[in-house]
């Protein structure tokens, strides 16, 4: 009655062999598929090999030369996983191991009598090479943690894990080897495959984080190389427009030149040379208007009270000379904004464009232009005394490019030209224009 339980446990311990078995061929397979397909796993045969081993192992439980042979295979294939995990692998030791994989099978062969004696005397020594080998793989690892200038917090823990299972892996060997002289050698065996289904676990472990520590790293570097691609194309852009703004420019300077030149030479020659007093106004009007032209193409931004000085100037003589009383509001002068050249030239001719729109419709005798500068915007307001602009009258500006061209030239320059008039009131023209 009192051998019951011991052989239940017994029959229960085999079982579980057999199911640990089982459970570390297939990890065996998974460790041998991680090799082939990672360059970086490749020491992962040797874990396999070390699976596989341990199953053979179990297969001849009778003390002979076969329990030697897979033992020592399975410390080789352990130290050449454990060793090439850390880069501690060694070619003098590799060549110990694989003669010590034909010296223990032959001794225990040649043992005769006392081949059982031998057989675990083999197994003792075994154990203690395996306690070794633990112990080399931790300093290695502790070696290798500790070269680093900045710690890595995934394999700090990674090294803890290890630290961890190398332990349980002590124990393992040690119960192992006592496992004859125990109470209940086969559940005290379990510990050592249970030791080898963790580490083989581990392994899986530790290459998915590796393998999600890569995808984190292509993509980072997907994002660095998006970044530089979009930097190059800003960079070739930029220098795109650069290289489109100088050609541009001296396209202008040679068109400048050549109206000046060719054009402004020959209607200055028609203002002395003609006999006729009107065509002598127009060209010199026409040679006025080319003047701006090119200033437009070529000029250098303009001081705002410069421009304002010409533009007063103009205007006053203009409605001077059509008997209409000009007032004149500029703002202080201490105002030190500029206009670009464009700017200048398109303002220049919507203001000429009002002016000669009052002295050839409205019938005023009175004209005020106020000139302001609010919140980074230049405004001119010119407004007269005379009957306004009627519907018809209107129509007729708009279809001689009168209001409309006043419009569509402050459009250009991100401004707005509004028109406020009614019959009998006058008419109010409001210029805005972003400084």
């Amino acid at each position: 009655m009192n051998d019951a339980p011991a052989i239940d446990l017994a029959a229960l311990a085999g079982r579980v062999h057999g199911w640990l078995a089982a459970m570390l061929l297939i990890m065996a397979v998974a460790a041998a598929v991680t090799a082939r397909l990672h360059r970086r796993e490749r020491h992962a045969w040797f874990l396999a090999g070390l699976l596989v081993a341990w199953v053979l192992e179990q297969g001849s439980m009778v003390p002979g030369w076969p329990h030697a042979l897979f033992e020592a295979l399975a410390l080789l294939c352990g130290a050449q996983y454990l060793l090439r995990e850390v880069d501690g692998a060694h070619s003098a030791l590799d060549g110990l191991l694989i003669a010590q994989c034909l010296l223990l099978p032959g001794a225990v062969a040649l043992g005769g009598e006392a081949a059982g004696p031998v057989a675990h005397g083999a197994t003792g020594l075994l154990a203690l090479e395996w306690l070794a080998l633990f112990w080399t793989h931790r300093r290695l690892r502790r070696e290798r943690l500790h070269a680093h200038a900045i710690a890595d917090p995934a394999e700090e823990l990674e090294s803890r894990g290890a630290t961890w299972l190398l332990g349980f892996g002590a124990v393992a060997v040690l119960l192992d080897a006592l496992a004859p002289w125990l109470p209940h050698p086969g559940a005290a065996g379990l510990a050592w495959p249970l030791f080898l289904l963790a580490l083989a676990l581990a392994l899986l472990v530790t290459g998915g984080r590796a393998r999600l520590a890569a995808e984190r790293h292509l993509v980072e570097l997907d994002r660095l190389m998006q970044d530089r691609l979009a930097e190059a194309e800003r960079k070739f852009v930029g220098e795109a427009e650069t290289r489109i703004e100088q050609v541009t420019e001296r396209e202008r300077k040679r068109i400048a030149a050549d109206l000046h030149d060719d054009l402004g030479a020959k209607l200055l020659t028609i203002v002395h040379t003609s006999e006729s007093d009107r065509i002598s106004t127009l060209a010199r009007e026409a040679l006025e208007e080319m003047r701006l032209s090119v200033r437009g193409l070529t000029g250098k931004p303009v001081q705002l009270l410069d421009a304002l000085g010409d533009w007063r100037a103009e205007v006053v003589s203009r409605l001077g000379q059509a008997n209409i009383m000009a007032e004149w509001k500029s703002p202080a002068e201490d105002i030190i904004h500029t206009l670009q050249a464009r700017s200048y030239v398109q303002t220049t001719r919507i203001l000429r464009e009002a002016v000669s729109n009052i002295i050839k419709h409205s019938g005023a005798t009175h004209c005020t232009v106020s000139c302001a500068v609010h919140e980074g915007d230049f405004l001119v307001v010119i407004q007269d005394d005379g009957q306004g602009i009627s519907t018809e009258q209107e129509g007729r500006l708009d279809r001689g490019h009168g209001m409309a061209s006043m419009k569509s030239r402050a459009k250009q320059m991100q401004g707005q030209c509004l028109v406020e008039s009614g019959p009998g009131w006058g008419t109010v023209i409001r210029l805005t224009i972003p400084l």
